[in-house]
């Protein structure tokens, strides 16, 4: 990492108060250019996107595994993604009046990024009802740690533009995950339920907006568990939304937020009250 990325020393200055070079137009137009799903949106919003990939790469550091040497080619383009769900949110202060930069406080709790070649394996335990544990591997493109670093695939941060049509985006599904686990308490886990920046969806206190959103999402996942079901042992026609998505409501969340962003059509149609509830939510901003 070199030209992209300024002085450490300005990570700890406001960020009203930093003076950061914007990325070289050439290499922020080549990936705009890549990502459909940045290419549709307007002028303005690259822009606002533009700065907050900027105050992003200040803030985050880059590591590559086993050997890789992350460019800033690289770095950008993770940032862009992971900033596109910030794009019109409010901070989780839920203050309008806040700085829009503030909105970065979403990923505030870790640095680190570290950035794998090809998908990692990680050697998992699990105990069983009755004690006993059992050890397995696990092949993974992500993850997303609770106030630690996040791990990314870079032949899957690469296939960004090619896995629209099924609604993919492994950087905004573990991006999703920090801001599903934003301010969760020790030993808590994620559960597809995020802080809310306030009363959203006119529903008048940040208590029933919470009530809504618990409503809205566990009616989502049970309808698409069953419809996987269905398909499973009937034969039926596969969910369009990849079945992992069934493992956990967090899951869930993150899977669907990864289609929101850049396939919002087609889950619109699978999912209409879904969408809506991530519009207000991640629209949240006027």
């Amino acid at each position: 990492m070199s030209t992209l990325l300024p002085a450490a020393l300005q990570r700890w200055l406001p960020r009203t108060w930093r003076r950061l070079p914007e990325p070289p137009t050439a290499l922020w137009r080549d990936i705009v250019q890549r990502h459909p799903f940045l290419r549709t949106l307007t002028e303005t919003e690259r822009q606002r996107l533009k700065l907050l990939s900027t105050h992003f790469l200040q803030e985050k550091e880059f590591h590559g595994a086993h050997g890789l040497a992350v460019t800033d080619a690289m770095a950008l383009t993770v940032a862009a993604q992971a900033c596109l769900p910030l794009l019109h949110m409010l901070p989780p202060s839920g203050k309008r009046s806040a700085h829009p930069l503030s909105v970065l406080d979403w990923y505030g709790d870790f640095v680190g990024i570290v950035i794998q070649p090809g998908a990692a394996v990680a050697r998992r335990n699990h105990t069983d009802a009755t004690g006993i544990v059992h050890q397995y591997d696990e092949v993974l493109a992500g993850e997303a740690m609770d106030r630690g670093p996040i791990m990314l695939s870079w032949e899957d941060v690469l296939a960004a533009p090619h896995t629209i049509d099924r609604g993919g985006n492994l950087v905004i599904h573990e991006f999703a995950h920090k801001i599903d686990m934003h301010g969760m308490g020790a030993g808590n886990s994620p559960d597809g339920a995020p802080p809310l920046p306030g009363a959203l969806w006119g529903t008048g206190s940040e208590a029933k907006a919470r009530e809504h959103w618990r409503a809205v999402m566990a009616d989502a996942y049970a309808r698409f568990r069953e419809s996987l079901s269905l398909a499973e042992r009937f034969g039926g026609d596969t969910p369009w939304l990849d079945a992992y998505a069934a493992t956990h409501p967090a899951e869930f969340f993150a899977v669907s937020c990864e289609a929101y962003f850049v396939n919002r059509e087609r889950l619109a149609l699978e999912f209409p009250a879904l969408v809506t509830l991530y519009d207000g939510f991640f629209r949240s901003r006027p």
